[in-house]
């Protein structure tokens, strides 16, 4: 009986210890460039509220400079989640297949979860298409961006002969400009004559459409759209994942994908600011739908 007793207790404490081994002491979410830090802290500061309370642990938030900040955050270990583009996504992926997993995607208000590159100009510089772009200086935001880089770099050239995306062949230069919120400045500016941002291409185009960084700009007063003409539109591209490493205990990835899943519903304010603007929520999502865009950077860029 003592035995029995003894072993019990000793299994008792081992799934203890396990348990503790296990545990968290903070959860540490990452913000991709978009706009600036500040901004992005600020939408986001709702959803680390709750998650504090959900997790019971200190949660931190981080919008570093550029992507690749949050990429190397998640590879690295020093963050926990992020809502990723498709093409941020297949760069984590790349380098290390085993060290996020995506498990929700944004929906937009039709229920679709796909979303755009979206090519513009300033209405008044005369630019109403790619074909006026010749010579021109044309932006890209960052190069681990989806709708920012990655899939105009590979659409473009096909729209048109002779379109490359090197300065000096068919525009005049082309610039990195640091991020979505960066090229809509330039080109709202003149800095830059016209760039690509990234909009689920719903609602109406003086709002920004419903959600997306042209919503973003307008929300925060940085851009009056009828300033602003569309120039180019990707084809459909899949939303990019809300993704958690794979490594963090199972209640915790639990706890944070119900979370964010009911996050529309328990609070349609946060979700907004979360969802870059107007979406039906989120929804569960698998590594199978980023199979495409997996394949084409693999093509353009490499790991």
């Amino acid at each position: 009986m003592k035995k029995t007793l003894a072993v019990a207790l000793a299994t008792t404490v081992l799934s203890t210890a396990a348990f503790a081994e296990d545990a968290i002491t903070e959860f540490r979410i990452g913000i991709l460039g978009g706009e600036n830090a500040q901004d992005r802290m600020n939408s986001y500061s709702c959803l680390q509220d709750y998650a504090a309370e959900e997790l019971g642990v200190e949660t931190k938030l981080f919008a570093p400079a550029d992507y690749n900040g949050v990429i190397q955050g998640l590879l690295g270990g020093t963050i926990d989640m992020a809502w990723l583009g498709a093409s941020a996504y297949a760069a984590t992926y790349l380098q290390d297949p085993e060290a996020v997993e995506p498990v929700l995607v944004k929906v937009n208000i039709d229920g679709s979860i796909g979303y755009h590159s979206i090519g513009f100009a300033r209405k008044d510089a005369g630019i109403d298409s790619l074909d006026a772009m010749q010579g021109k200086v044309f932006g890209f935001g960052d190069p681990n961006s989806t709708s920012g880089y990655l899939i105009p770099s590979i659409e473009i050239p096909q729209y048109k002969d002779g379109i490359t995306m090197e300065s000096g062949e068919y525009f005049g230069e082309v610039k990195f400009t640091g991020g979505h919120e960066q090229t809509i400045v330039a080109v709202n500016n003149g800095d830059i004559d016209g760039g690509v941002t990234w909009a689920d291409g719903q609602g109406e185009w003086e709002d920004g459409y419903n959600s997306g960084a042209l919503r973003k700009a307008v929300d925060a007063g940085l851009i009056d759209m009828n300033d602003l003409v569309q120039i180019w539109k990707s084809n459909v591209i899949p939303e990019g994942p809300v993704v958690l490493r794979k490594n963090l205990p199972a209640d915790v990835k639990a706890k944070m994908t119900a979370l964010v899943d009911g996050l529309h519903e328990r609070d349609a304010d946060c979700a907004y600011g979360v969802a870059a603007g107007e979406t039906l929520g989120f929804q569960p999502v698998a590594h199978d739908t980023y199979h495409s865009v997996i394949e084409a950077r693999k093509a353009k860029i490499g790991g």
